[in-house]
């Protein structure tokens, strides 16, 4: 089976890399991609550790973009991890988020449910460590603190879009994160269109260098994937897919090593990316794609 999705501690995953490979072996998954959100920080220890089981490894991220006031996800994948280019632009997204955090846990204590801001940053392994805070980290704290008994509660009080804690975020276009993917030695895809609901997006971001959409995903149904099949085969774009699982307590955790992408999806992912071999079969490890210069 193929995953394309997958989060670590990095970011708001629960998983560590070493739980999450172990994890994907037990559910007879052979190609995994570790996206965390706007770092790399787990790529380089996942890869070593899934090549040691058997496994291969995507060398993968999941960039937020902001179109519209809404955050727009990319997944950047065969990205050079050690991009000067993308590792400037994902800390700056890292202190972006910092920021965010920082405003939410404001609001959070006018509201009578004070977390502890310094403690997340803390927990998260300190400002240098590559590893990013996100709004799950401070629903996980919320009630951690007593406010709720639920992630899901703390959103639908506090941090949903709308809600009272909630802070936009300030952050590049979805073509300048495209672009950036690209610069970096990947190809990019949208994440999860389905519930993104910005369709009359996509084909301008195709026109600007995107390749490939996310068809299958956990909260897709089997229209919405063969709707945005469609969309792909019109487009001239390629096709990914994972359960996005975040780990074995998170919403989509009953789609981990059921929701993949279909091998032939991903051949033509690797031919896209430049990694098959002169009969069409794919490489079994990747080469390095070289940063190109701004």
């Amino acid at each position: 089976m193929i995953d394309l999705h997958l989060h670590t501690t990095a970011s708001d995953g629960s998983c560590t890399p070493s739980e999450l490979v172990q994890r994907a072996r037990d559910a007879r998954i052979d190609t995994l991609a570790v996206a965390d959100h706007d770092t790399v920080a787990a790529v380089a220890e996942a890869t070593a550790l899934a090549t040691a089981a058997g496994l291969s490894c995507v060398p993968s991220v999941e960039i937020t973009a902001v179109h519209d006031a809404k955050d727009v996800h990319v997944l950047g994948y065969f990205v050079d991890i050690t991009s000067p280019v993308l590792l400037e632009f994902l800390e700056d997204g890292r202190r972006d988020r910092l920021r965010r955090a920082s405003a939410m846990c404001d609001r959070l204590s006018q509201l009578g449910a004070p977390i502890d801001m310094e403690d997340l940053i803390r927990r998260s392994g300190g400002p240098n460590s590559g590893k990013s805070i996100a709004r799950p980290t401070v629903a996980k704290a919320l009630v951690e603190a007593g406010h709720v008994a639920t992630i899901q509660e703390a959103f639908d009080r506090f941090l949903a879009e709308g809600k009272p804690a909630y802070c936009p975020r300030a952050g590049a276009s979805p073509l300048d994160v495209v672009a950036l993917i690209t610069r970096a030695g990947g190809i990019a895809s949208l994440a999860h269109p389905g519930p993104l609901a910005k369709d009359a997006l996509i084909e301008s971001l195709a026109a600007g260098g995107l390749a490939a959409i996310e068809c299958f995903h956990s909260d897709h149904d089997e229209t919405t994937t063969n709707r945005y099949l469609a969309m792909a085969r019109d487009l001239g774009l390629g096709v990914t897919g994972g359960s996005d699982f975040h780990g074995p307590a998170s919403r989509r955790a009953e789609s981990f090593g059921r929701v993949g992408l279909p091998f032939e999806h991903y051949q033509d992912l690797l031919a896209r990316a430049g990694l098959q071999t002169a009969d069409g079969r794919a490489k079994t490890t990747a080469r390095r794609r070289t940063a190109q210069s701004v």
